[in-house]
């Protein structure tokens, strides 16, 4: 019992605590309509084109939320408008705002002497989280939940019969802005606690753990959250005992986690079949 409590005497590792409660919160939720949706690939997108915004903050002494929810606000509606021109498909506009926008902030990270001092921004630092940062992290994860719940019935229904959901009123592709909107605030959660590069994952991974083992979204939403706040918890463990990275720790827990989801997949179909 005592390598379960002692960790929890050091404020930096409750506050860790409750950052992974928050984002894999935030992070499962909204995770489950990107898989949904198949659109996993404008999830590493987002991901990763707000580095510009958080090294542009970085570099003028501005709050790192400001700037990475900027540029993600701004790649949301980049990546929605150039969605709906008629002479590039979405994936092409993806990869144009998407690499265009981490070249970008690998070309401010350059001008920067020591590279070092970006290096919690790429890889996460859970550990490192402030009084402030879960105050900005628990505004947005009850806002993006607020919106969740308000929509739940048009994102669903936009995400399986997108037909059906213009004949009733409701436009399909403002049901996609929204979601990408809510999106690009989610990344901006997950940034401290895995960073740019990790966080598609944190996005992507639990939820389709999730959708192996259910077809119901309410389920498969309180299942991906399981696995996400868990796999944070058995990761912040992991890298306080082990002395390994935080924020890889937490990633690769999740993946374990889809594995076993895969291999409970596989073994109900085969039942199934005999």
């Amino acid at each position: 019992m005592n390598w379960l409590l002692e960790p929890l005497q050091f404020v930096f590792i409750r506050s860790a605590l409750l950052a992974i409660v928050l984002t894999g919160t935030a992070c499962a939720c909204v995770g489950v309509y990107v898989v949904l949706r198949r659109m996993a690939f404008i999830g590493d997108a987002l991901a990763h084109t707000v580095l510009p915004g958080v090294v542009t903050a970085y570099l003028r002494g501005w709050n790192l939320y400001v700037g990475a929810l900027a540029a993600g606000m701004v790649t949301a509606l980049a990546i929605g408008w150039l969605a709906r021109r008629e002479e590039l498909r979405e994936d092409t506009a993806i990869g144009v705002v998407f690499t265009g926008m981490f070249a970008l902030g690998i070309l401010l990270i350059s001008t920067v002497r020591s590279f070092r001092d970006f290096t919690h921004l790429l890889f996460g630092n859970l550990l490192g989280v402030t009084g402030e940062d879960l105050t900005v992290m628990a505004v947005v994860v009850v806002l993006v939940l607020a919106v969740l719940a308000l929509l739940h019935k048009e994102l669903v229904l936009s995400s399986y019969d997108p037909v059906q959901t213009e004949m009733i009123g409701v436009r399909a592709d403002t049901m996609r802005l929204v979601l990408l909107l809510l999106l690009a605030l989610t990344v901006v959660t997950s940034i401290q606690v895995v960073g740019v590069i990790l966080t598609s994952a944190l996005l992507v991974t639990p939820a389709a753990a999730a959708s192996l083992l259910t077809r119901r979204i309410a389920p498969m939403m309180g299942i991906a959250t399981l696995i996400a706040i868990g796999s944070g918890v058995v990761g912040l463990y992991a890298s306080y005992y082990a002395n390994v990275a935080s924020g890889a720790a937490v990633v690769l827990t999740c993946t374990l986690c889809f594995g076993i989801a895969w291999l409970i997949h596989t073994l109900r179909l085969r039942r199934a079949r005999g």
